[in-house]
């Protein structure tokens, strides 16, 4: 048959490889499309939050800092253990003058349903935000993109991305996971802590596992080599 000539194949699909014969994946880089030290695009999304749903915008947050957390999908494995652990922390992202925002592609009526039916979820009292079209994921370089023949996996679902975004609007910290791995939000909240820390101590930087209360480092010509 016409469809089963090796020329015809190699036409249709865009992988394929001239020097081995070979169809291979196309190569993908999920990398931010926002930088750190840049300020972050602004969106206005809905969001449910306490059996409601309302209007949310990233500027509405200026004045405090902001975690954001994409996930791929409500109802599925992974991404209950860490939206949970997140909640059990948020009291402490409060004290810190820190809005959690977990976003994925359901909307918030998905969210609702997921909320009153998993006991993890229940726990949730930050804001979730539904992100349908993937404007906010494309924004933020964590969406997953098709557009060929051949089956992409999670197609139209975010990444595992994490963004800590301050009281100005500037992006300080960001993340992203493959989909089969999950984060831990103490180390979340380690990095605001270590973020809020240097903006309020100019000229000090944080070494390697820094936590609150440990020594910092102040650079400069008296440390070279000697660290």
């Amino acid at each position: 048959m016409k469809g089963n000539n090796p020329k015809n194949m190699r036409e249709m699909k865009s992988n394929y490889c001239e020097h081995c014969g070979e169809f291979h994946d196309h190569p993908r880089d999920y990398t931010s499309r926002v930088r750190v030290g840049e300020s972050v695009p602004d969106f206005e999304f809905e969001i449910y939050q306490n059996d409601q749903t309302k209007k949310l915008s990233l500027s509405s947050l200026r004045g405090k800092w902001a975690v954001l957390v994409f996930y791929p999908a409500d109802f599925s494995f992974v991404c209950p253990t860490e939206l949970e652990e997140f909640a059990k922390l948020y009291p402490k992202f409060q004290e810190l003058n820190a809005e959690v925002i977990s976003i994925s592609a359901d909307t918030v009526y998905t969210h609702k349903a997921w909320h009153d039916t998993s006991a993890a979820i229940k726990q949730v009292k930050y804001p979730m935000a539904a992100d349908p079209a993937g404007k906010l994921s494309y924004a933020f370089g964590v969406l997953i993109e098709g557009g060929a023949a051949e089956l992409t996996p999670d197609e139209g679902l975010a990444m595992r991305g994490t963004f800590i975004i301050d009281p100005a609007g500037i992006l300080r910290a960001l993340e992203i996971n493959d989909n089969s791995m999950g984060r831990k939000a103490a180390e979340t909240l380690r990095k605001l802590q270590m973020a809020q820390y240097v903006e309020t101590h100019k000229g000090q930087v944080c070494p390697a596992s820094w936590e609150p209360g440990d020594d910092t480092l102040e650079p400069g010509m008296d440390l070279v080599g000697k660290i």
